[in-house]
């Protein structure tokens, strides 16, 4: 028994397929996936498929990059069969490898569409698109609004984009513009874009950016028979011929209903118009592998072309139809979903609107309260100056009547100060009366003391003229008879004598004077 165990689970071993690991990247995620080593490219491409829910197959490939060539992978051979890197895991890049000629008709896939945009935004970003600069503002807005819903300023601050990458760099550099003044370009259409879902915003941006000249082309260096450089573009309307520095008008266009054939060899590639009188163009490449992938990109490109153009399969029909319907639902939805935000959002304002008026009220509450208080405080002040002015007036009246009996006795000692004032001038008219008779009485004693002191000078002048008469007479007559002349002497010095008394009584009355 223990033996058959044994074989059994041998023989489970030996069943267990061999696998290696593959890495899936897409625009905005990894994956990680275990193959057998007999699947070919069209089971692994099918596998991851089915891992993004994705229907509309015939746009996308894998892709690798082998010596700096990047290739996709055949989806009839086997993967390890294919010239792919030596790694563990083995990486391939989920990319759009055929791009439709109108967005909004041929995407039907909401997963679909959501990876075209992705793509096609990292192209316009990496500049592998060209865009002009008004038009990368309007296409970030509507990224923009994909990413974020409805603007709303009070969510949506200054610098909630700054960590966004929205705009090609060669843009950034063209214009001296601030992060700010390029986010509030950006803003300024972002905001116009309400009510607009997030398929719709990728929508919008997608059908925008078909219209831009680099939109879907592959482009190959290549050489004319002449040997010129040129580049050749392979798209969804058919193959193009540019100048090797201007990739967007071309020189040559063949659509794909005028090529009759296309045929590739080693380096040489030819294009046979459907006119046979034409000339036929023919091109060369450094390379078989760019040949190849040129020669692999046009039959993509003209088999969707030609389907396009013809009956929709069953299929085609009932994606479209589920798209039709889903579409409808979306719209139903997003119309619920929209009234219900408008509901919501009158809801809110009518709730803040309540909030605001239930804090008016409470504000004129708290307000009526403090003015009662600020009334009862106000009553209490007035009570208590009602009391200070009945006794200020108390005080004033006793003032007034202490005031009264003082204005009595000012007036008293008014009409007194009167009476001592009109003395007092009286007194002051007699003094000056007084000091006028004094100055002309001492006026007229001047005079008198002047003449007094000239019959003064004039009596003494007659005095020492006497005595000088005197003594002459006297040498004469002493020797003859000298009883007359004591006699004569003496008399005459009585009234010398008597005539020196009064001159000094007179001087002294002269000084008392003065």
């Amino acid at each position: 028994a223990e033996g058959l165990k044994n074989m059994s689970i041998r023989g489970l071993k030996k069943k267990q397929p061999k696998t290696f690991k593959v890495r899936i990247i897409t625009v905005d995620a990894e994956m990680e996936f275990s193959c057998e080593m007999k699947w070919k490219g069209k089971d692994l491409f099918d596998l991851v498929c089915r891992a993004l829910g994705l229907r509309e197959t015939w746009f996308f490939g894998l892709q690798y990059t082998i010596k700096g060539m990047c290739t996709w992978l055949k989806m009839d051979k086997k993967v390890l069969d294919q010239e792919i890197p030596k790694e563990d895991p083995i990486s391939f890049h989920f990319l759009a490898k055929f791009y439709p000629e109108k967005v909004e008709e041929e995407l039907l896939q909401e997963i679909t569409q959501h990876l075209f945009f992705l793509q096609v935004k990292k192209q316009i970003l990496d500049e592998e698109i060209y865009c002009s600069p008004e038009a990368t503002v309007l296409l970030a807005s509507y990224a923009v609004q994909a990413k974020y819903g409805d603007y709303d300023p009070n969510f949506h601050e200054p610098g909630f984009l700054a960590h966004d990458e929205l705009l090609p760099k060669r843009v950034l550099r063209q214009y001296q513009l601030t992060a700010e003044m390029w986010e509030e370009k950006i803003t300024a259409w972002y905001a116009e874009h309400r009510g607009i879902a997030r398929d719709e915003a990728e929508m919008n941006y997608l059908k925008i950016a078909q219209d831009l000249e680099m939109y879907g082309v592959n482009y190959f260096p290549i050489q004319n028979k002449n040997h010129t450089d040129l580049l050749l573009g392979v798209d969804a309307k058919g193959i193009h011929i540019y100048s090797i520095n201007n990739r967007f008008s071309p020189n040559k266009s063949f659509e794909w209903s005028s090529i009759r054939n296309i045929s590739c060899s080693e380096k040489e590639l030819t294009i046979k118009p459907l006119d046979k009188k034409a000339e036929v163009f023919k091109f060369f490449s450094s390379q078989l592998k760019v040949n190849k992938l040129i020669f692999q990109l046009c039959i993509g490109n003209h088999d969707l072309f030609m389907r396009r153009r013809k009956v929709d399969s069953i299929e085609i029909q009932q994606m479209k139809a589920q798209a039709r319907e889903e579409k409808a639902r979306k719209k139903m939805e997003n119309q619920r979903l929209a009234r219900e935000k408008q509901l919501r959002e009158e809801a809110e304002r009518a709730k803040e609107d309540l909030e605001r008026r239930l804090f008016q009220l409470e504000d004129e509450a708290r307000q009526a309260n403090e003015a009662l208080l600020r009334s009862q405080e106000a009553a209490e002040l007035l009570a208590e100056k009602a009391q200070i002015a009945e006794e200020e007036a108390k005080l004033l009246a006793q003032n007034a009547a202490e005031a009264e009996q003082e204005r009595q006795r000012l007036e008293i000692t008014a009409l007194k100060s009167k009476e001592e004032k009109r003395l007092m001038e009286q007194k002051m008219r007699e003094a000056e009366l007084i000091a006028v008779k004094l100055v002309k009485e001492s006026d007229r004693r001047a005079k008198e003391a002047e003449h007094l002191k000239q019959d003064l000078h004039e009596a003494r002048e007659a005095e020492r003229k006497a005595k000088q008469k005197l003594l002459d007479i006297t040498r004469l007559n002493y020797p003859v008879s000298s009883a007359p002349l004591d006699a004569t002497f003496d008399k005459g010095s009585i009234k010398l004598d008597l005539k020196d008394i009064d001159l000094k009584r007179l001087s002294f009355e002269i000084e008392r004077e003065r």
